[in-house]
């Protein structure tokens, strides 16, 4: 049989164009990568790796893609992505104030009632210009009680120490439909030698929640936290032990794991209202708007697209927890609970053709040691929401390598600065990056790595080597 002349010259081509795309994936991870991996002595078993371009149609790179990896907060970029797509990038929340009973002059004969939404970020300023508008409404005096509204979100049990043992922590903070400041308070220490003191101001300002200060030593500033000693009961503060001078000035932010949302609402209520010249002796209650009650004025939030940029850029597992409540609360139109919110996300993601089977949701914002996604379904809704009209929103609120958020001091030296989108993503035994590369032959790619494993901490190297590698051969 005679081979046409030009026949081994056409396979040659061919073979040339296919041959690079078939040894990326014949290699696996690319060989810095896989030596990166064993100078931290982490099995490639124990890594997830996904990578394509955005406009293609198969992977680039795809190892234990079908896996279901613990993501730690990289599962914030499925709770954001979904949020952005069905609650839409117009979407705020609204905090709404009613009142019952009857208004004489600047004097109300009735309750006002509070209904919250589940904004994530009603800090202390919104809040204060929130009362500052009930105010300007004509209400100064307060004769009967003040109502919280919080059945947006179903009333669930809520252990702050479930995760780490540690509930002073104000990443353990639960979510609330009227979740005010983070449900945090942050306390500020200033030595006063002259008067042999330590002075204490604390944020939000709460004038009927004591705080006892620690005594002020010389010594070493080192292990300061640890030497104050706190107590955070439901009335008050005590810092039992010592501050040393040497310290200066510092701040410790400590979530009041004891009191409850409503109890933290009232006292921050009671001080600020006060602040705006108004005046209020009744008593703080849960309860539910009723029919008769009339609208006084609302609370619109920022946008958001605004509100994921906090959660994705600083890893807010907090506002990434109210995030999934809103999803829940919106979609079903029925009291939100983090299983309804899960449902909501997974029936998402099943639309857009992912498999779904070895997703797991506990909360939505990572800080989870039952979350699980594979890398696969990861990296295939990064390539869908690349075509989405929301690409935009969702795209700027990651991290920009070398320059902010949790990325802002990694590969700074290197020339994918400045060129990939990523989160990352933490826990004991978990790290994880997901996001975008610009590659310098200006083709964007879809990355996804998560490692699961006891020396995991050790695996940032491989993982800044991928983004470089990706952005020097994509």
């Amino acid at each position: 049989m005679r081979i046409p002349p030009r026949l081994p010259l056409a396979l040659s081509l061919i073979f040339s164009l296919v041959a690079p795309f078939a040894a990326y994936a014949a290699q696996g991870l690319p060989p810095v990568v896989s030596d990166a991996l064993k100078r931290s002595a982490i099995p490639q078993s124990a890594v997830g790796t996904y990578v394509q371009e955005v406009s293609g149609q198969a992977p680039w790179i795809a190892v234990n893609e079908t896996t279901g990896f613990n993501p730690a907060s990289t599962m914030k970029l499925v709770t954001s992505d979904a949020a952005l797509e069905l609650l839409g990038p117009t979407f705020n929340w609204k905090t709404q104030a009613y009142m019952t009973g009857t208004l004489n002059g600047d004097v109300l004969d009735g309750d006002l009632i509070i209904k919250g939404s589940g904004d994530p970020k009603l800090v202390t300023e919104n809040f204060w210009q929130f009362l500052r508008k009930i105010r300007a409404a004509g209400i100064r005096e307060i004769r009967g009680n003040l109502i919280l509204d919080r059945s947006i979100f179903e009333d669930m049990p809520y252990d702050a120490a479930q995760f780490d043992g540690d509930p002073l922590k104000p990443y353990n903070a639960g979510p609330d439909a009227l979740l005010l400041n983070y449900k945090v308070f942050a306390f500020h220490f200033l030595p006063n030698p002259a008067r042999n003191q330590v002075d204490i101001s604390v944020d939000p300002p709460v004038a009927t929640y004591p705080v006892m200060v620690p005594a002020l030593t010389n010594g070493p500033c080192a292990d300061w936290q640890g030497k104050l000693m706190p107590t955070m009961g439901r009335v008050s503060t005590n810092f039992a032990g010592s501050y040393s001078a040497s310290c200066g000035e510092k701040t410790w932010y400590l979530h009041p794991y004891l009191m409850s949302h409503s109890e933290y609402f009232g006292v921050v209520f009671r001080q600020l209202w006060a602040d705006v010249g108004g005046v209020f002796n009744g008593a703080v209650n849960n309860g539910q708007l009723t029919p008769t009650a009339r609208l006084v004025t609302e609370w619109q939030s920022t946008s958001l697209p605004e509100v994921i940029r906090d959660i994705n850029k600083y890893s807010n597992n907090v506002m990434a927890r109210q995030l999934l409540l809103t999803v829940a609360a919106d979609v079903l139109k029925v009291p939100a609970s983090p299983e309804r919110g899960a449902r909501v996300v997974k029936t998402w993601l099943a639309n857009k053709g992912l498999d779904t089977s070895q997703v797991v949701i506990e909360n939505g914002s990572g800080l989870s040691r039952t979350e699980r996604i594979p890398v696969g379904v990861m990296g295939r809704m990064l390539v869908s929401t690349f075509q989405s009209p929301t690409m935009p929103e969702f795209m700027s609120s990651l991290p920009l390598v070398g320059y902010d958020g949790t990325m802002r001091r990694r590969l700074t030296k290197q020339t994918v600065a400045g060129r990939a989108h990523i989160k990352t993503g933490t826990l004991n035994d978990v790290r994880a990056i997901a996001g975008y590369v610009l590659a310098a032959s200006g083709k964007r790619y879809a990355v996804v790595c998560i490692i699961n494993h006891p020396n995991a901490a050790n695996g940032q190297a491989a993982h800044d080597a991928l983004l470089q590698w990706i952005y020097e051969n994509g």
